[in-house]
């Protein structure tokens, strides 16, 4: 039986940068990082929640050549999700990491569900930040999201 969530994956253009990322800018530990052959295993996570491993990865062997290029381009053009990350104070957080330089694509914005913003990762994928509140389906009336 499944018990829980382990691993997650994302993909970044450059490991050793994102370990940097995500280690020095937004606070995760590292976990693992071996060479193996031509691969490489990274992971980190975070400092509160060490049983839940992201792993950093490129778009490379095994996958065909015509994936490895779609997720180039996609990596290229910033549209790729990568996770959402909770956080205690979405306000005070956005503007502590754009001091580190990190890019917004949208700043801290009041939700049914909380407050949220979204930032891009230095790979160019979407990380939304949520600071959560409690709600209920009559709070989505007449609300568009999109």
């Amino acid at each position: 039986m499944i018990t829980n969530v382990s691993l997650t994956s994302i993909w970044v253009r450059d490991i050793d940068e994102s370990k940097a990322f995500y280690t020095d800018v937004l606070g995760f530990d590292l976990g693992e990082d071996i060479t193996m052959g031509d691969f490489r295993w990274c992971t980190v996570s975070h400092p509160t929640q060490p049983e839940l491993s992201i792993h950093l990865t490129t778009p490379s062997a095994p996958l065909p050549d015509y994936l490895i290029e779609a997720m180039r381009r996609a990596q290229d053009e910033g549209g790729l999700p990568a996770v959402g990350l909770n956080v205690d104070d979405c306000r005070a957080t956005v503007e502590e990491l754009k001091g580190k330089g990190v890019e917004f694509l949208q700043d801290p914005e009041d939700r049914p569900y909380g407050v949220e913003a979204i930032l891009r990762d230095n790979s160019g994928n979407w990380l939304v930040l949520v600071e959560p509140r409690e709600y209920t389906d009559a709070d989505f009336e007449g609300v568009d999201l999109g």
